[in-house]
């Protein structure tokens, strides 16, 4: 089983996540635009608080690692999160970068951090989901060199990378 480990790239500070994450997060996720393509809506400070607390409790599925970092811009506050899931050595990967920094990278560089960290784990595969409208995840995702294939997941397209495709 992996747990989460600080992650430093170029730029960011990758931070395993924490309860006292909540309050600066909701601030980073209230964009309701962060939304459109995974539906909900921004967590109160509260709410988001009771779900890192479910979050970082660890998954009840003793066969399955739930991690979570929130993304640290180094000289700067939190900016956004990933996460991974991990159950038999294949991790699906997550990310989502607050409005105001958007468009610098960000997203790129963390997703790219935690693809090279997790292949150097027991994970044999990382895949993630993207909506089809969802240009700039796609983008993301190529970055760190997933592929996309012809599956779909609840209309989302399956993007993957194998150790071998490294």
């Amino acid at each position: 089983m992996c747990t989460a480990q600080r992650i430093t790239t170029t730029r960011l500070d990758l931070l395993p996540l924490s309860v006292s994450h909540a309050e600066e997060m909701a601030v980073v996720l209230s964009d309701p635009a962060l939304h459109t393509y995974i539906g909900g809506a921004p967590d109160s400070p509260s709410a988001l608080r009771s779900r890192y607390q479910r979050i970082t409790a660890g998954s009840p599925d003793r066969g399955v690692s739930w991690l979570n970092w929130v993304i640290q811009l180094r000289g700067s506050g939190l900016v956004g999160t990933v996460q991974a899931t991990v159950r038999d050595a294949v991790a699906e990967i997550a990310w989502v970068v607050g409005t105001p920094w958007q468009g610098r990278g960000i997203a790129t560089e963390a997703a790219r951090g935690l693809v090279d960290w997790l292949l150097r784990q027991p994970v044999d595969a990382v895949i993630a989901h993207v909506h089809p409208e969802n240009r700039a995840s796609a983008g993301v995702a190529a970055a760190a060199g997933l592929a996309a294939t012809d599956e779909q997941q609840d209309g989302e397209i399956r993007w993957r990378r194998t150790r071998q495709t490294r």
